[in-house]
């Protein structure tokens, strides 16, 4: 089996191709592909926020800073993994205000954030947030607005937004 890749820049769209024609904005492929170099080398922001109607991208950079950025000895106490629809905001924002335990780092992980009924207070930590926390907060299939304080205060994270991938059928006319 054949494992290349086929990717093409055509108008504002890479065509992605292993099985089949998938286009992904240029834009998504190219800010996805600078945020896994920078983690690569171990170039942290304090706070990723991820949002989008396209989950491809939001996962594979969750996936990574789950994967990647922790030893497996570190993990133990330093890396938590909660889903908005269990909890309120505050315990994330009390959790990400802590220091790491025998490592330089500590990684929160926020699946499924579109879920959180209010983001009261998380504009505040944005502003101040802990250099050595690494929050990820993942919004799925939502967009956030860019009106607001969240998406505004980028001087301290990093926001992706992934744009929706159109299948063959599915062009843009």
């Amino acid at each position: 089996m054949d494992t290349r890749v086929l990717t093409l820049k055509i108008k504002g769209y890479s065509f992605y191709s292993p099985n089949n024609i998938v286009l992904v904005p240029a834009d998504n492929q190219q800010a996805y592909a600078k945020i896994i170099s920078d983690l690569k080398s171990r170039k942290f922001y304090p706070v990723y926020i991820l949002h989008g109607e396209e989950p491809y991208f939001i996962d594979e950079i969750t996936d990574y800073i789950e994967k990647h950025v922790l030893t497996d000895a570190e993990k133990a106490f330093n890396q938590s993994i909660f889903y908005a629809k269990d909890l309120e905001i505050g315990s994330v924002i009390e959790a990400a205000k802590r220091y790491p335990m025998m490592a330089n780092h500590q990684v929160i992980i926020v699946k499924e954030a579109q879920g959180f009924k209010k983001l009261d207070g998380l504009d505040h930590y944005i502003e101040n947030p802990v250099p050595s926390t690494i929050l990820v907060l993942s919004f799925k299939g939502k967009k956030l607005d860019g009106r607001s304080k969240l998406a505004k205060s980028g001087k301290y994270h990093h926001c992706f937004e992934s744009k929706k991938l159109y299948e063959d059928s599915e062009l843009p006319r």
